[in-house]
């Protein structure tokens, strides 16, 4: 099977957006102090640069296993396939815990280890390698059912301090672990990434269908998500475990119904995001040439982009600080507030902050080709982990 355009398409709009939100963690004024979701402080333009930011993530994660199963299917070699999917999934977490961590935090010490969407991947792609022989059709089916189902994992009534909970609450709830003067942050519990992932290499045999098809196809299942998504929300019943509920204006009540958990992904932040997702796909190859030209760069080299624009929004985050006054002396690495200093003023305002995020993927432009040109000209064991 050929390589799928619409795939790293997608996969390069998303990226893209993404470093808007990583501009936003690392230097907007109130980034340190207050969430975009909070309502009794965010406003509509901070909540959809935010919640636009949602769509990264499960897409990213969905159509690493969709990927999956194109490269299988190429290849036509589980054995070879399998291999590959449990070291980079070794790879990934040790990636996660070193490269991407310290790009984060710039903290020398590790005081804080973040599992986040990197080692997400790399655990689904662990899992998911073991899991390989079982037929797509199955393995997306167990995906959706995750999908659909972990949201009922609080309403267990489990013991009070019982083991079982202890032990399943990391694999599907965000959790600290403090040790010595570090703490462990599980932050994408990877039981409902790993849904996500399942259901994305389940969907890819759909990508076998002719073109027409298969567009009319993503978009019924597009637009079913979002209606779906509309439907339970408006039931307030099941999905997410945060309610919406009326607020003093029509613009809060939106807000408040729009304002799904992430963390983990609820059913109700799966189904607008990847039903959007499946709209992008649907209607991808029909995109201005210039505007595939430019997103496709960035598609087809995701991990590298991913690293290199994390370091390169921390240098400017410092640089951001020294021009605002503040000396090396007090930046904070250690308390996980990415080196600006705690209880004082810093950052920049929100219209600032996307100023930056186009400059940040503009310069990251001409990197992302080179490495693009450079992975398909050479054969280097390396490069297939990156």
């Amino acid at each position: 099977m050929k390589r799928e355009n619409s795939i790293d398409i997608v996969r390069g709009i998303v990226m893209i957006i993404m470093a808007l939100d990583h501009v936003r963690d690392l230097m907007h004024i109130d980034s340190i102090t207050q969430s975009p979701t909070d309502l009794t402080t965010t406003t509509p333009f901070l909540l959809f640069t935010r919640w636009i930011t949602h769509l990264c993530a499960p897409t990213f994660v969905f159509l690493a296993g969709t990927s999956v199963y194109l490269s299988l299917k190429r290849k036509n070699n589980f054995t070879a396939t399998r291999q590959h999917l449990i070291k980079r999934g070794l790879w990934l977490l040790l990636l996660e815990f070193t490269v991407v961590n310290f790009g984060l935090f710039f903290d020398i010490g590790f005081h804080t280890l973040l599992f986040q969407v990197i080692a997400a991947i790399g655990f689904g792609f662990i899992l998911l390698g073991l899991l390989l022989k079982i037929p797509a059709k199955q393995l997306g089916i167990i995906g959706l059912i995750i999908i659909f189902g972990h949201n009922l994992l609080p309403l267990i009534p489990f013991a009070e301090g019982s083991v079982v909970k202890a032990v399943l609450s990391p694999f599907f709830s965000p959790v600290v672990i403090p040790f010595s003067d570090r703490a462990f942050i599980m932050g994408y519990p990877p039981i409902p990434w790993l849904g996500i992932m399942l259901t994305g290499f389940g969907f890819a045999r759909f990508f076998e269908m002719a073109f027409e098809q298969r567009k009319k196809l993503f978009i019924k299942l597009g637009f079913g998500s979002l209606a779906l998504f509309v439907l339970l929300r408006f039931l307030n019943i099941y999905g997410d475990p945060v309610q919406w509920s009326l607020q003093k204006d029509t613009a809060l009540t939106f807000i408040s119904f729009m304002n799904v958990t992430k963390y983990p992904p609820s059913l109700l932040y799966c189904l607008p995001t990847l039903g959007i997702m499946l709209l992008l796909l649907a209607f991808a190859e029909q995109f201005t040439n210039g505007l595939k030209k430019v997103t496709i760069v960035y598609g087809k080299v995701p991990l590298f982009y991913f690293i290199l624009h994390f370091y390169l929004i921390h240098m400017l985050t410092l640089a951001m600080l020294f021009l605002q006054g503040f000396n090396w002396s007090q930046l904070e690495f250690a308390t996980g507030s990415f080196g600006r200093p705690k209880g004082v003023e810093s950052g920049l305002p929100l219209w600032t902050i996307y100023l930056i995020w186009i400059a940040v993927v503009a310069v990251l432009y001409r990197p992302c080709i080179w490495f693009g040109e450079y992975k398909a000209k050479n054969k280097h064991w390396w490069l297939q982990y990156i």
